[in-house]
């Protein structure tokens, strides 16, 4: 993949705003400048960003609908009714049922929890979990991370006798179900300060708010942070905000007394003994509750996320581990047939989008291939699989496109449908597919802009290896944790040479473990690319080259930094 490397020098005026807010805040020059950069111009903001405290959360109840939430939740407990907590399939709903049920467990025993089949039910409410609900005498559900669209569904279980909640954070229809109490910060009519909590973080929100009506104190809330952080960087939801109150707590929790469930899938990857950041929880922790409801049924992530007793916990863990490595095979073969399937595509230079179906593909892992699409043609896919004469699948985006409203432009063509900005599922006729697909790539073509269609890395400051020490590192660290808005920051080296030891490394060796020198000081240092063997051959010649860089504590060396170089470019 070919980057486009993007730097843009700070002002005279800036970079002495950046220079003053370090020198205040003890830091290195470079670190004033990203504080600049995320908005930040006095010391007592950056310090707020650096400590985020948990009394800066937001009042819950100036969500829209919350005191009716809460006053039918309370009057669901005190008529002794029985309560459904129902979820999503995915990490977030997964997450978000498991918090619900764990907190209102711990005070009301006559609730249970529900996770419908992805491939006996489909995404959402479903009849068939109403049905149940009624057949078990539930009179009221709370929904998590979905049903923002149930329109039909809903009005199904009112029918039977049955008061929703609906926590859910999708962009909603015009027309919204006839729930008692509807919390979704992206409501049209939303008051609500922050916009982009997780369906997690919602169902955070609600408990929350039940806490302050039953006089329960705070700090019981605080072992239910792990699960909202898991849910945050899986759901790849901004990181600022409420969220990084919340994903900073979660993840200081998740470090020092992880709940039960989430020990036993650290363990399970191997994880144990080391400070974990969110880059562990959305490529270790989080596939792994995903792959319960990819290749089984999610239920089995919530019986674990919810469990007691660590033998059993583990039991489970490695249970999912199993599931786990069964849907990296899966996903291995059917993006390798995914990539044959583009490569056939009669206009694909011309195509701004891709848009592919096979009825034979496992429709778990059709999200995970489509992401392998986006990253490897650097353009909006959606991978669709059919049973029944319906096509099923999901969108994946670029940066910056919403790909969320390219599904939508589409909408009458469509069952149903829902996402975000960056991720977006759906469901259609399968004789409309080729229909879709044309107005999809029209969309797109209309509305992409040249940039976003070349993978770009922007570049955070130009370093000397003099400049990156432990100390630099951990200066660093104060701004995690990383993600949507708050990105972990690229350095630049110009002119650096191999030190003469840098090697392929790699089952396949395909990627190079490198040691590295520059001109301006006798320092040696450590890197991996990954990916990247093919720049071998000409970093062995000993001529110089630019890198692109994160920076990462040597798992290996304790108190030392490492490179996890992101591209290589020879010099001109």
């Amino acid at each position: 993949m070919i980057y486009n490397w993007i730097y843009e020098a700070p002002s005279p005026e800036r970079a002495a705003a950046a220079n003053r807010l370090a020198r205040e805040l003890s830091l290195h020059p470079s670190l004033g400048k990203l504080l600049l950069d995320r908005g930040f111009t006095d010391t007592a903001e950056a310090y707020r960003f650096f400590r985020p405290q948990l009394t800066e959360l937001h009042n819950p109840f100036l969500m829209d609908d919350m005191q009716a939430a809460v006053d039918r939740l309370n009057e669901a407990m005190g008529r002794k009714e029985r309560i459904m907590v129902y979820g999503d399939y995915d990490v977030d709903g997964c997450t978000a049922v498991a918090l619900v049920y764990k907190f209102l467990r711990q005070y009301y025993s006559n609730v249970d929890f529900y996770i419908p089949d992805r491939y006996d039910e489909g995404y959402g409410i479903s009849r068939k979990g109403i049905d149940l609900a009624a057949t078990e005498g539930v009179r009221l559900i709370i929904v998590l991370d979905c049903g923002i669209k149930a329109v039909e569904e809903i009005a199904y279980a009112k029918s039977k006798g049955i008061d929703f909640i609906i926590c859910d954070h999708h962009v909603p229809d015009e027309e919204l179900p006839c729930a008692v109490a509807i919390l979704n910060p992206k409501r049209r009519d939303n008051h609500y300060p922050y916009t982009h909590l997780s369906g997690c973080g919602v169902g955070f929100k609600l408990m929350q708010a039940f806490a302050v009506s039953n006089g329960i104190e705070f700090n019981k809330l605080v072992p239910l942070l792990d699960l909202c952080a898991v849910s945050i960087a899986s759901d790849i939801v901004p990181v600022m905000g409420e969220n990084r109150i919340l994903a900073y707590h979660g993840l200081r929790r998740l470090n020092s007394n992880p709940s039960i469930g989430l020990r036993a899938i650290v363990d399970v990857c191997g994880l144990g003994g080391r400070e974990l950041s969110m880059s562990d929880i959305i490529f270790k922790i989080g596939p792994r509750i995903n792959a319960s409801g990819r290749m089984q049924n999610g239920r089995e992530a919530v019986e674990l996320l919810v469990e007691k007793d660590y033998a059993l916990a583990l039991e489970k863990a490695n249970r999912i581990n199993l599931y786990n490595e069964a849907r990296k095979d899966l996903d291995k073969q059917m993006t390798e047939e995914a990539i044959e399937q583009v490569t056939e595509l009669p206009d694909l230079d011309r195509r701004r989008s891709i848009v592919i179906c096979n009825e034979k593909w496992h429709k778990g892992v059709i999200g995970i291939v489509a992401s392998r699409l986006t990253e490897q043609y650097y353009r909006p896919a959606v991978v669709l699989t059919c049973a029944d004469g319906i096509a099923t699948g999901s969108a994946r985006s670029v940066s910056g496109f919403d790909v969320y409203r390219a599904v939508q432009s589409c909408a009458d063509l469509l069952e149903n449908f829902g996402g975000h900005t960056y991720a977006a599922g759906l469901s259609l006729k399968a004789e409309h597919v080729e229909e879709f697909s044309r107005r999809f790539e029209k969309y797109v073509a209309d509305h992409i802009r040249n940039e976003q269609t070349q993978p770009s890395l922007y570049i955070d400051a130009l370093l000397d290896f003099k400049d990156v020490t432990f100390r630099f590192y951990q200066q660093l660290k104060r701004f995690s944790p990383f993600g949507p808005g708050n990105e972990r920051p690229i350095f630049c080296t110009r002119r650096v040479y191999d030190y003469g030891t840098s090697k392929v490394v790699g089952r396949g060796q395909e990627h190079i473990k490198l040691e590295l020198v520059d001109n301006r000081s006798s320092r040696v240092m450590n890197g991996i690319a990954f990916g990247q063997s093919s720049q071998a051959r000409y970093i062995k010649t000993k001529r110089a080259f630019d890198i692109c860089y994160a920076i990462e504590e040597n798992s290996h060396k304790h108190g030392e930094v490492q490179l996890q170089i992101e591209d290589i470019r020879p010099c001109e």
